[in-house]
């Protein structure tokens, strides 16, 4: 039951990250001003609301129907996934799905319990696959896109740019908007087609901003409305591609009994580079003692990295839209 636009949905996990990263823009945006501590107090205290929403809505959510059918529920688990949906409970297609999950569940019981140590077996290139999803996790992490969205008032205000939150609200409402033609396109070209258009992209993108930044004079109010327009363009082709993509490649890559552990490496890999890219940015970028100083030439390393994602691709991802059923593994990357 939608399968086929299955890299849409997924890709609506990154779509929810860029707007949340707008809200926050936005709210920062207008606290900055304020003369006492309420500058960043309002922010914080924002964040309360979302986690309440959230605690509340795991109390109201019903379980998956996935997990109600695993514990033999399947009326709960046709109640649930009707609720989903908006289906009736006894609607062919609801009845379909059920029947689909339940011979999944009954594959992933023949395939056994698996642990962290297969995910690293060689057989049927597990380890490739493996390998592979945290890779193109810590490759998304490293285009450089957290450097402009953690530290993107600190650069334009730098760079010589007069309102800084101003233009990194632009850069988050170009990153919300630009993801949902990479929800279009997921299925309609491809994963892998997608990812290195991206690859190129940001690429290009990024030496231009380093060349532009280190020729120019900040005092130059063309050569900054030229160095913006390029980041500008560069976050449009990092949330059209690698943002939504690496996700969507990462959820279809592993095959069923070892498709939990694989994704929670996956992931690790993801938040453990964001945290290191986030550490190290300010001692690459700052002039102070023992710091690089490279200011606006760190997007040299950024154009650099996003190369690296275009020979990673090239080499490592095959195309993997393919439409299989989540009934059948069909050895999930079947193009390996």
């Amino acid at each position: 039951m939608g399968s086929k636009n299955s890299g849409a949905v997924v890709s609506c996990y990154q779509w929810a990250i860029t707007i949340g990263l707008l809200l926050a823009a936005i709210v920062e945006n207008f606290t900055k001003d304020k003369p006492t501590r309420t500058s960043w107090r309002l922010p914080i205290s924002f964040e309360f609301i979302w986690g309440s929403i959230l605690a509340i809505g795991m109390i109201l959510l019903p379980e998956s129907p996935r997990w109600l059918i695993k514990k033999e529920r399947d009326e709960d688990a046709a109640h649930a996934l009707s609720r989903l949906v908006s289906l009736p409970s006894d609607h062919p297609e609801i009845q379909a799905e059920l029947d689909e999950i339940r011979v999944s569940f009954q594959h992933e019981k023949q395939l056994g319990e698996s642990s962290y140590l297969d995910c690293f077996r060689p057989a049927n290139k597990i380890l490739f696959r493996t390998l592979t999803g945290i890779f193109i996790q810590a490759w998304q992490q490293l285009t450089g896109i957290n450097f402009i969205f953690y530290y993107g008032t600190v650069f334009f205000k730098y760079s010589g740019v007069s309102d800084p939150f101003l233009v990194v609200i632009v850069t988050n409402i170009i990153n919300v908007l630009a993801t949902i033609p990479g929800m279009w396109g997921v299925e309609r070209f491809g994963r892998r087609k997608l990812l290195l258009i991206g690859a190129v992209g940001m690429c290009v993108c990024e030496f231009l901003v380093a060349i532009v930044g280190v020729t120019v004079s900040t005092s130059n109010a063309t050569g900054q409305k030229i160095l913006i327009t390029f980041v500008c363009v560069y976050i449009a082709f990092f949330a059209s591609t690698w943002g939504p993509i690496a996700w969507v490649v990462t959820g279809e890559i592993y095959p069923l009994n070892i498709r939990a552990k694989a994704m929670s490496l996956s992931i690790a890999s993801n938040w453990l580079w964001n945290f290191a890219i986030g550490y190290a940015t300010p001692y690459l970028i700052n002039k102070e003692p023992g710091s690089a100083g490279l200011e606006v030439k760190v997007f040299f390393i950024w154009g650099a990295t996003c190369a690296g994602c275009f020979v990673f691709t090239y080499f490592c991802i095959p195309e993997v839209g393919l439409a299989f059923s989540s009934c059948d593994d069909q050895e999930a990357y079947i193009l390996f």
